[in-house]
């Protein structure tokens, strides 16, 4: 009997097991699943885990669909947008996204990724050429860039809830102008530089010169209170060697004769080249007739002699300035 009913209770217990495991679904965490049950959702899961529904989709009975729950990128490559001076670029873009209402994207799109991303890029392609045309040539391709991607996540932001999907980031990755005109925008933008590089050569020149004058001015200024310094301090210079010479003359007149006298000689006679032609009684070399320095006796009109202190002093020499 036992043996009779074995392949029943195993058929049996196959069935049991196959209505089990069409009866589980398994949702991991980077997924959202939708249980439709005759064409209407029955339940979103969207907690990673295990969970239970009717068994074999029977009729159209309790189906699961899954769809991302991670964040998705969506790029458009290579549109050809116009600026308000006519310029045109090639401009590569991407968007950040994420299904966010799991129902709305069910019914909207029917749950298909790729139909949400061709309406996605048909308003992404829009607002590009909306955000470009509304600005210039430089605007494009300066700093203002980060602000035109804002504008633009938020133009898409609207369309895309009703879709289902949330945009988390909008960035424009290339600007080039287009082949077509990429020539003559060069050579524009080079005659622009060239001619803002000529009003900053002349700047500098006119800045230049004026600060060459400035210095000019001043060394002028400079020279002439140095050679006025220069002139007070060598008229108060001579005037003390005068003063000390004066007072040197006053003290000791036959010494400071003697000095000046041997200050005479040594400019007179300093090269080896010099020649003088005296009379060996000069007054000049009359230091030389006495060994001890001492100025010798004149003759009196008499014949007699006159002591040195009484003798009139010749007129000192003057030493060579």
């Amino acid at each position: 009997m036992v043996s009779n009913r074995l392949p029943v209770i195993l058929i049996a217990l196959a069935i049991l097991l196959a209505i089990l495991y069409s009866s589980i679904f398994v949702v991991n965490a980077r997924e959202q699943a939708i249980v439709v049950r005759f064409g209407q959702i029955q339940s979103v899961k969207s907690e990673p885990g295990l969970y239970f529904k009717l068994p074999f989709g029977f009729m159209d009975a309790d189906r699961v669909q899954f769809v991302e729950k991670r964040a998705l990128r969506l790029d458009l490559d290579n549109i050809r947008v116009q600026v308000q001076d006519g310029q045109t670029f090639d401009v590569d873009a991407f968007v950040i996204y994420n299904i966010s209402d799991v129902r709305r994207f069910r019914e909207t799109v029917s749950g298909d990724r790729d139909a949400a991303e061709a309406r996605l890029r048909a308003q992404l392609d829009s607002s590009l050429r909306r955000v470009y045309g509304l600005r210039d040539y430089n605007a494009a391709l300066s700093e203002e860039r980060v602000a035109m991607m804002l504008e633009i996540r938020d133009d898409l932001r609207t369309d895309a809830e009703n879709l289902g999907l949330h945009i988390d980031d909008v960035r424009i990755r290339r600007t080039d102008l287009s082949p077509e005109v990429a020539p003559n925008t060069y050579n524009a933008m080079r005659s622009e530089r060239l001619a803002e590089a000529e009003r900053i050569r002349a700047e500098g020149n006119e800045e230049g010169q004026r600060r060459r004058a400035v210095a000019d001015r001043q060394v002028v200024e400079i020279t002439a209170d140095a050679q006025r310094d220069s002139e007070i301090l060598r008229g108060q210079g001579d005037a003390e060697r005068n003063r000390i010479f004066a007072d040197s003359f006053g003290k000791d007149p036959a010494f400071f004769e003697f000095y000046r006298s041997m200050a005479a000689y040594s400019t007179a006679l300093s090269s080896p080249d010099t020649t003088l032609v005296l009379s060996p009684t000069s007054q000049f070399f009359r230091y030389f007739e006495n060994a001890d320095g001492n100025q010798p006796a004149a003759p009196s009109q008499t014949g007699g002699l006159v002591p040195p202190a009484a003798a009139q002093p010749a007129a000192p020499a003057l030493p060579a300035n």
